[in-house]
């Protein structure tokens, strides 16, 4: 799966947060300034195209729902994420965000916790 822009990021998690919702109501929870209705349904056919998001249609209206779970493309990104920037190596994300983060010694222990219960 391609890495969506901001913008289709954007409408994305509006959309998972409806779970399915018409033009109109992703608008609703977009803030201000909000996007044109033009806009916002260009965006979402860019998504339809992709094939992250589908529709029911109703007449000449159409409620839209993702195909793809948060989960889903958090992972997707993720892994490419790693590959791209951490030469394929979870161990070097994972230090790079421990130190650029300044995690606590108690995060710290959450994460090696984490790791732990995967084995």
């Amino acid at each position: 799966m391609k890495k969506l822009t901001r913008k289709e990021e954007e409408l994305m998690k509006i959309l998972w947060k409806l779970e399915k919702a018409f033009v109109k109501d992703i608008i609703k929870l977009y803030q201000d300034p909000k996007p044109h209705y033009n806009t916002t349904s260009s965006l979402v056919r860019l998504l339809q195209d992709k094939g992250v998001v589908g529709f029911k249609q109703y007449g000449n209206t159409y409620q839209y729902y993702p195909l793809i779970t948060k989960e889903e493309y958090r992972r997707s990104f993720m892994n490419q994420v790693v590959t791209d920037y951490f030469d394929n190596s979870y161990k070097s994300a994972v230090a790079f965000f421990v130190k650029e983060k300044n995690l606590s010694p108690e995060e710290i222990d959450e994460l090696v916790k984490i790791i732990k219960d995967q084995k």
